[in-house]
């Protein structure tokens, strides 16, 4: 009887919590009214005022599929494809045609299922300083009088602010769940503006720095994903780079060299094995040619070939930093003081309007990192003749039809009109740079190789730039991609930093292959030696290996640059 009436509470109880839904709690279930109150004011959901905690609830459970769960929902064909194209997946036939059927092949390869949406808004802790510089991650660890190990990285300044991080919502009297704008209290205004055009988030003029950080908390949690999803390709990539370039050394071994290696790594070779049979043993083991586990995330892929090829590696990859900023200096030296004031103004950056040259370096020197905002007037910089027509036609202006206007007069047009409608107000402001956000989809392969000979010198002479008599179409059109490129993005790239370029791409391919095969080239020296003198010369072999593959990088970078 008693186990019975055991049995029965037990089932009751399960009842109730069921009904209640404790298993199924969405985590907005326990937000504070105000947490409720920021999250739809964040997201520009209209809601009454004055309204209970539970009716707020209920207008964020209404949205919060469309808004954390699956953000994709809320796109537009083109996005939806230009996901699916970064991820990797092409548009399968059928979805080119319907927007839902976008939708549902972007759900499967979604960075996160709606269960593992709802579980990481229960931690905000773990993502949401993800995205954050080291300056700024240093900067909120100094303000609340956080310690951290020295010297300073990244993982421990990463570290010490997720575990700190309730504890300094307490001190500020703040919930943890949803943060409000006190966690940016040290980020300047153009370090939000800087965080939302790196992202590809248009900052609508005016605004306030209230709305700059809602902008920021709301995309926060897909930064995140997006650089997971980056970190993620990045080891795949370099996976698959590892297995590749060790093959390739155990291809080239002898199979009494092979068995040498196994012996020496406490690996068992079958009596009368054929070299097919070696191959795939010694391939079983081959993170012990290559080293395991050192391709998790992005940043252990970008200091793998430190540990494997000692500071040799690691001196080439301060040299090719050096070497970018340098070319960078090199470039902005020769621009005349427009052109100078241009790239601050692009930048959201105050420009000393009686600055003096120096001045005006110093100030673009700092600012080298950062790219230009997503939309302004400097967006029409680099735009053909076409380009900047259609775009006025579509304006209604009617510049666009005076075909005797240069493309030097027809982009004043441009940024006059941009100009305007940024002071007219938020809501004529933001159908601009919608509309603007489609054409320069349209116009943003800048490769120059449409532009006359005129209008690549005038182009060039904005900078400053002198053109040589004699210089070809070609010479010109790379001095204008050169510039653009500085003047556009710094020392970034549409894809990241020239310097993460060169190690994310082919250099960083070519420089795995290199070290590994030199690897392999220690181990054989090792294996064929006789005696302590034989390894002393394969260490100092591997050396001046790691050495030359590190030259060859920097003479790589040198070419591209």
């Amino acid at each position: 009887m008693r186990l019975f009436s055991a049995f029965l509470a037990l089932a009751l109880a399960t009842e109730v919590v069921v009904a209640g839904g404790w298993f199924n709690k969405a985590a907005y279930n326990q937000w504070h009214q105000t947490e409720l109150e920021q999250w739809l004011s964040d997201h520009d959901i209209p809601y009454p005022k004055p309204a209970s905690r539970k009716d707020l609830e209920n207008i964020v459970k209404e949205n919060w599929r469309s808004k954390v769960s699956s953000p994709y929902t809320d796109w537009d064909s083109a996005q939806l494809q230009q996901y699916l194209k970064e991820r990797g997946f092409e548009a399968q036939d059928g979805a080119k045609k319907s927007k839902e059927a976008l939708i549902n092949q972007v759900k499967k390869h979604w960075y996160e299922t709606e269960e593992q949406a709802e579980d990481a808004w229960g931690r905000v802790a773990d993502w949401i300083f993800d995205s954050w510089s080291d300056s700024q991650l240093q900067a909120f660890l100094d303000k609340h009088g956080i310690s951290y190990p020295q010297p300073r990285k990244r993982d421990t300044l990463l570290s010490a602010a997720r575990q700190n991080y309730e504890s300094v919502c307490k001190e500020v009297g703040d919930g943890a769940a949803y943060p409000g704008n006190w966690l940016y209290g040290t980020w300047s205004i153009s370090e939000l503006r800087a965080w939302l055009s790196e992202r590809g988030h248009p900052v609508l003029l005016p605004t306030t720095r209230g709305k700059l950080i809602a902008y920021v908390r709301r995309n926060s949690r897909l930064a995140s994903l997006q650089f997971q999803g980056a970190a993620d390709s990045a080891a795949a990539s370099a996976r698959a780079t590892k297995d590749s370039a060790s093959d390739r050394v155990f291809d080239s071994w002898s199979d009494s060299q092979i068995k040498r290696w196994a012996d020496r790594n406490g690996i068992k070779i079958p009596q009368g094995s054929k070299r097919n049979e070696l191959l795939a043993i010694a391939r079983r083991h081959k993170a012990l040619l290559t080293g395991d586990n050192i391709y998790t995330s992005a940043s252990s892929v970008y200091g793998a070939a430190t540990s494997k090829a000692g500071n040799q590696y690691a001196r080439a990859s301060d040299d090719a930093q050096m070497m970018v900023d340098d070319a960078f200096d090199r470039a902005i030296n020769s621009w005349s003081e427009t052109r100078l004031k241009a790239y601050l103004d692009s930048r959201g950056v105050p420009v000393p309007q009686a600055g003096k040259r120096d001045e005006l370096l110093a100030k673009v020197r700092l600012q080298k990192h950062k790219a230009a905002t997503s939309y302004s007037a400097w967006t029409f910089d680099a735009w053909t003749t076409g380009n900047l027509r259609a775009w006025l036609a579509s304006q209604g202006n009617k510049a666009a039809d005076q075909t005797s206007l240069t493309r030097d007069e027809l982009l004043k047009q441009a940024q006059e009109s941009y100009a305007s409608a940024s002071v007219s107000g938020e809501s004529a402001f933001a159908s601009l740079t919608s509309a603007l956000a489609s054409a320069t989809e349209a116009a943003k392969d800048f490769t120059f190789d449409t532009w006359s000979d005129s209008d690549l010198k005038s182009y060039l002479d904005s900078y400053g730039i002198p053109v040589y008599q004699g210089s070809t179409t070609n010479e010109l059109r790379a001095l204008a991609r050169r510039h653009y490129t500085y003047f556009r993005y710094g020392t970034n790239t549409p894809s990241g930093t020239i310097y993460a370029k060169f190690k994310d791409g082919v250099w960083w391919v070519l420089g795995q292959l290199r070290i590994v095969a030199a690897k392999g080239q220690e181990e054989m020296e090792y294996q064929t030696g006789e005696a302590a003198d034989r390894v002393k010369d394969g260490a100092t072999c591997a050396t001046n290996k790691a050495s030359e593959e590190a030259q060859k990088a920097k003479h790589w970078v040198q070419e591209e640059l």
